[in-house]
């Protein structure tokens, strides 16, 4: 698969198609009809399989660990019902930008951010994406060193599936994996300039996923059927404070479970839903069998149950499977996150300069400097929890409860701003039909 056209002439026109839309910020991950955009960037030239792949590899990133400890905090039922409901919301909220990006001719997320809040919105949306994509490109590299190195946690460590193998070493050692990690498999991938070039990597970071789940789904029915497995919970356990509190806890894993915008072309719908009813069938299924499996004992990152004997036939062989294979899956996530990251930075520091593809000194300067500085970050940072936590412990219960008030009440001022914008809209549309 190639993008627009090798002939000249239509090169020509393609380039010239560039001068009037900015490229670098707005370009779209999925495809767009033929002739609806003629120009040469990282995202144009994907397939619909490919797209579908791409976008879903986005979606179901690390986050799918934490899904099963959702279960155990809210009950099968609630959870279920509320991973369901944020595939749906999720669906509603590209549909929303889709309406505004066809009345503005945007092409992306970005676009309809400039079309609405004019270059300093898109300026703050580059912003965000930055921080959010090198936050989670970190955390992806350290999780990779977890897995394959091993952690030190209170003094005590805990061996990857290197060390586990072959002892400790200095080859097996966390800066040394991640070196290789980065060279071997990150920088390569991230140097691709065309987007449907990690279609099959991107097919293979699924299906890893999906060998996550085929594995618990064996385990917990092979337990079920010994009947080693009891009633799951069904719904919450709300006593006192602390417990409804605890619901609270679950809802930045629900609400990043799709997240997915900064990668999305809003114009094609059809990719989109194929990929959401892809990545809910497999979150609803690995929260399922996960939490079926592990019960109360699930932990927050359920791949930490899968560091202990199962109490099933080859425990050890299948622990390493788990861990390996997500340990590759996070690898292929990598780079499909790592391009919009490129592109947005591009566009907040060159906004006014041409496709990047087709500069190849500041391509290859901005990806050779983000790489460095996610590397840096995954070694400086020893855990993920360092970079979250109330690491000196001093948060008492009135903190947590004003953090939640201020919370709540940021919430509720967002929603009283849209819908007082949004019955000014229907106000005035009435009056104009009248």
């Amino acid at each position: 698969m190639t993008i627009g056209s090798e002939k000249p002439v239509k090169e020509k026109r393609s380039r010239k198609s560039k001068q009037v839309v900015v490229v670098d910020e707005k370009s779209p991950l999925l495809p767009t009809k033929k002739g609806e955009d003629g120009g040469f960037d990282e995202f144009n030239g994907a397939s619909f399989t490919g797209a579908v792949f791409n976008l879903s590899t986005t979606i179901v990133g690390a986050g799918i660990m934490a899904l099963p400890a959702t279960m155990k905090v809210l009950g099968l039922i609630p959870g279920i019902a509320l991973i369901i409901f944020m595939a749906f919301l999720t669906n509603a909220s590209i549909d929303l930008l889709l309406r505004f990006s066809r009345a503005g001719k945007s092409i992306s997320y970005g676009g309809v951010m400039e079309d609405a809040f004019g270059r300093i919105g898109r300026m703050l949306l580059q912003v965000c994406v930055l921080v959010n994509n090198i936050g989670v490109l970190v955390v992806y590299m350290i999780i990779i060193g977890d897995v394959l190195s091993g952690t030190t946690s209170d003094g005590i460590h805990h061996a990857g599936v290197l060390q586990g193998w072959f002892g400790v070493h200095w080859w097996n050692g966390r800066f040394f994996v991640l070196l290789v990690t980065t060279l071997g498999v990150f920088a390569p991938l991230a140097s691709l300039k065309r987007i449907d070039s990690l279609s099959y990597t991107s097919a293979l970071s699924v299906g890893l996923a999906v060998v996550f789940l085929v594995i618990t789904a064996g385990i917990t029915i092979f337990k079920l059927v010994t009947g080693s497995i009891t009633m799951p919970k069904l719904f919450p356990d709300i006593v006192d404070f602390t417990s409804a509190f605890n619901l609270f806890t679950v809802v930045p894993v629900l609400v990043t479970a799709y997240i997915c915008h900064y990668n999305d072309n809003t114009q094609i719908k059809k990719v989109v839903r194929t990929s959401l009813i892809l990545c809910s069938s497999v979150y609803v299924m690995t929260s399922i069998f996960g939490f079926l499996l592990f019960g109360d004992g699930t932990l927050d990152d359920v791949l930490a149950n899968f560091d202990t004997n199962l109490g099933i036939p080859y425990s050890s062989l299948l622990n390493d499977a788990v861990r390996v294979s997500y340990a590759a899956h996070l690898m292929l996530v990598f780079p499909i996150v790592f391009f919009p990251l490129r592109l947005n930075l591009d566009g907040l520091l060159f906004p006014r300069k041409g496709a990047l593809v087709l500069d190849n000194y500041r391509f290859s300067a901005i990806t050779i400097g983000l790489i460095g500085v996610i590397f840096l970050g995954a070694n400086f940072i020893p855990s993920i929890w360092d970079a979250f936590q109330d690491r000196y412990g001093i948060s008492s219960k009135k903190d947590k409860i004003l953090c939640v008030f201020m919370i709540v009440l940021a919430v509720f001022s967002n929603v009283v701003a849209v819908y007082s914008d949004a019955l000014t809209l229907f106000k005035k549309n009435g009056a104009t039909r009248e």
